[in-house]
Protein backbone atom coordinates (compact mmCIF):
# COMPACT_ATOMS: atom_id res chain seq x y z
CA UNK A 1 0.00 0.00 0.00
CA UNK A 2 2.35 2.31 0.73
CA UNK A 3 4.50 1.79 -2.68
CA UNK A 4 1.10 2.40 -4.55
CA UNK A 5 0.65 5.52 -2.48
CA UNK A 6 4.03 6.87 -3.12
CA UNK A 7 3.59 6.33 -6.56
CA UNK A 8 0.41 8.61 -6.68
CA UNK A 9 1.85 10.96 -4.95
CA UNK A 10 -0.08 10.62 -1.75
CA UNK A 11 0.65 9.74 1.74
CA UNK A 12 -1.00 6.29 3.20
CA UNK A 13 -3.01 8.29 4.99
CA UNK A 14 -4.51 9.93 1.84
CA UNK A 15 -5.06 6.58 -0.01
CA UNK A 16 -6.98 5.24 2.89
CA UNK A 17 -9.19 8.46 2.81
CA UNK A 18 -10.30 7.73 -0.72
CA UNK A 19 -9.93 3.91 -0.73
CA UNK A 20 -11.25 1.18 2.32
CA UNK A 21 -8.18 -1.23 1.17
CA UNK A 22 -6.41 -2.50 -1.28
CA UNK A 23 -9.12 -4.54 -2.64
CA UNK A 24 -11.40 -1.28 -3.35
CA UNK A 25 -8.53 0.08 -5.23
CA UNK A 26 -8.13 -2.56 -7.42
CA UNK A 27 -12.19 -2.72 -7.66
CA UNK A 28 -11.92 0.74 -8.53
CA UNK A 29 -9.48 0.53 -10.61
CA UNK A 30 -11.37 -2.93 -13.01
CA UNK A 31 -14.57 -0.73 -12.86
CA UNK A 32 -12.79 2.13 -14.32
CA UNK A 33 -10.78 -0.48 -17.15
CA UNK A 34 -14.63 -2.05 -17.23
CA UNK A 35 -16.39 1.27 -18.24
CA UNK A 36 -13.62 2.58 -20.59
CA UNK A 37 -14.18 -0.76 -22.68
CA UNK A 38 -17.72 -0.46 -22.46
CA UNK A 39 -17.16 3.04 -24.18
CA UNK A 40 -14.55 2.04 -26.84
CA UNK A 41 -17.15 -1.32 -28.09
CA UNK A 42 -19.96 1.18 -28.29
CA UNK A 43 -17.76 3.09 -30.72
CA UNK A 44 -17.08 0.07 -32.49
CA UNK A 45 -20.63 -0.67 -32.96
CA UNK A 46 -22.02 3.17 -34.06
CA UNK A 47 -19.01 2.99 -36.28
CA UNK A 48 -19.41 2.89 -40.08
CA UNK A 49 -17.76 -0.26 -41.37
CA UNK A 50 -18.18 -4.67 -39.73
CA UNK A 51 -18.52 -4.18 -36.59
CA UNK A 52 -17.91 -7.73 -35.85
CA UNK A 53 -14.16 -7.18 -37.82
CA UNK A 54 -13.93 -4.40 -35.36
CA UNK A 55 -14.73 -6.46 -32.78
CA UNK A 56 -12.04 -9.16 -33.68
CA UNK A 57 -9.47 -6.53 -34.31
CA UNK A 58 -10.04 -4.70 -30.86
CA UNK A 59 -9.81 -8.05 -29.27
CA UNK A 60 -6.55 -9.31 -30.70
CA UNK A 61 -5.19 -6.24 -29.02
CA UNK A 62 -6.68 -6.31 -26.05
CA UNK A 63 -5.60 -9.91 -25.56
CA UNK A 64 -1.74 -8.90 -25.21
CA UNK A 65 -2.52 -8.11 -21.47
CA UNK A 66 -4.71 -11.10 -21.15
CA UNK A 67 -2.48 -12.65 -18.46
CA UNK A 68 -2.00 -10.08 -16.22
CA UNK A 69 -5.83 -9.08 -15.99
CA UNK A 70 -7.06 -12.75 -15.72
CA UNK A 71 -4.70 -12.66 -12.97
CA UNK A 72 -6.59 -9.78 -11.32
CA UNK A 73 -10.03 -10.67 -12.00
CA UNK A 74 -9.27 -14.17 -10.66
CA UNK A 75 -7.92 -12.68 -7.46
CA UNK A 76 -11.06 -10.72 -7.40
CA UNK A 77 -13.42 -14.01 -7.62
CA UNK A 78 -11.41 -15.47 -4.80
CA UNK A 79 -11.56 -12.45 -2.79
CA UNK A 80 -15.21 -12.58 -3.51
CA UNK A 81 -15.65 -16.07 -2.63
CA UNK A 82 -14.14 -15.52 0.83
CA UNK A 83 -16.62 -12.44 1.57
CA UNK A 84 -19.59 -12.61 4.27
CA UNK A 85 -22.58 -15.13 2.45
CA UNK A 86 -25.07 -12.69 1.79
CA UNK A 87 -22.67 -9.38 0.83
CA UNK A 88 -22.50 -7.74 -2.58
CA UNK A 89 -19.15 -8.53 -3.99
CA UNK A 90 -16.83 -5.59 -4.72
CA UNK A 91 -16.70 -7.42 -8.12
CA UNK A 92 -20.63 -7.59 -8.46
CA UNK A 93 -20.80 -3.30 -9.49
CA UNK A 94 -17.90 -4.15 -12.41
CA UNK A 95 -20.24 -7.35 -13.74
CA UNK A 96 -23.79 -5.53 -13.49
CA UNK A 97 -21.33 -2.40 -15.83
CA UNK A 98 -20.57 -5.29 -18.38
CA UNK A 99 -23.92 -7.63 -18.37
CA UNK A 100 -25.63 -4.30 -18.86
CA UNK A 101 -23.81 -3.56 -22.18
CA UNK A 102 -23.55 -6.88 -23.35
CA UNK A 103 -27.39 -6.69 -22.88
CA UNK A 104 -28.24 -3.95 -25.04
CA UNK A 105 -25.83 -5.24 -27.91
CA UNK A 106 -27.77 -7.99 -28.13
CA UNK A 107 -31.44 -6.82 -27.97
CA UNK A 108 -30.19 -4.38 -30.44
CA UNK A 109 -28.41 -7.26 -32.33
CA UNK A 110 -31.52 -9.64 -32.24
CA UNK A 111 -34.47 -7.13 -32.56
CA UNK A 112 -35.68 -8.06 -28.79
CA UNK A 113 -36.09 -6.45 -25.51
CA UNK A 114 -33.31 -6.38 -22.75
CA UNK A 115 -35.59 -8.74 -20.84
CA UNK A 116 -35.24 -11.33 -23.80
CA UNK A 117 -31.48 -10.15 -23.87
CA UNK A 118 -30.25 -10.52 -20.69
CA UNK A 119 -30.06 -14.50 -20.51
CA UNK A 120 -28.13 -14.22 -24.02
CA UNK A 121 -25.88 -11.39 -22.42
CA UNK A 122 -24.72 -13.42 -19.21
CA UNK A 123 -24.16 -16.51 -21.36
CA UNK A 124 -21.72 -14.35 -23.68
CA UNK A 125 -20.36 -12.75 -20.24
CA UNK A 126 -19.46 -16.24 -19.11
CA UNK A 127 -17.76 -17.79 -22.34
CA UNK A 128 -16.03 -14.53 -22.11
CA UNK A 129 -14.73 -14.86 -18.75
CA UNK A 130 -13.87 -19.02 -19.79
CA UNK A 131 -12.20 -18.27 -23.10
CA UNK A 132 -9.94 -15.91 -21.52
CA UNK A 133 -9.24 -18.75 -19.46
CA UNK A 134 -8.54 -20.54 -22.11
CA UNK A 135 -6.34 -18.51 -23.85
CA UNK A 136 -4.36 -17.42 -20.72
CA UNK A 137 -3.35 -21.64 -20.58
CA UNK A 138 -2.66 -21.88 -24.10
CA UNK A 139 -2.19 -19.22 -26.13
CA UNK A 140 -1.51 -21.05 -29.07
CA UNK A 141 -4.33 -23.28 -29.00
CA UNK A 142 -6.97 -20.22 -28.60
CA UNK A 143 -7.46 -17.28 -31.03
CA UNK A 144 -7.51 -13.50 -28.93
CA UNK A 145 -10.58 -13.05 -30.69
CA UNK A 146 -12.01 -16.36 -30.10
CA UNK A 147 -15.06 -14.54 -27.73
CA UNK A 148 -16.29 -12.74 -30.96
CA UNK A 149 -16.68 -15.78 -32.59
CA UNK A 150 -18.65 -17.22 -29.87
CA UNK A 151 -20.68 -14.10 -29.76
CA UNK A 152 -21.76 -14.53 -33.18
CA UNK A 153 -22.72 -18.49 -32.60
CA UNK A 154 -24.72 -17.57 -29.74
CA UNK A 155 -26.57 -14.97 -31.41
CA UNK A 156 -26.88 -16.64 -34.37
CA UNK A 157 -28.53 -19.41 -32.17
CA UNK A 158 -30.36 -17.12 -30.27
CA UNK A 159 -32.20 -15.94 -33.73
CA UNK A 160 -32.70 -18.82 -35.20
CA UNK A 161 -34.57 -19.64 -32.01
CA UNK A 162 -36.74 -16.66 -32.04
CA UNK A 163 -37.31 -16.96 -35.74
CA UNK A 164 -38.67 -20.12 -35.13
CA UNK A 165 -40.57 -19.35 -32.26
CA UNK A 166 -42.37 -16.70 -34.21
CA UNK A 167 -42.94 -18.70 -36.84
CA UNK A 168 -44.99 -20.67 -34.43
Amino acid sequence: MERIADRAGYTRGAFYGHFADKDALVAALLEERTRRERDEVAGLAAAEGDTWEGLRAWHRTRSAHVEEWLALRLELVRHALQRTPGRRSVLADREEIAREALTGAVARELGIDATEASFAALVVHALEDGLAIQRALDPDGVPADAVVTATELVLRGARRSSDEQSER
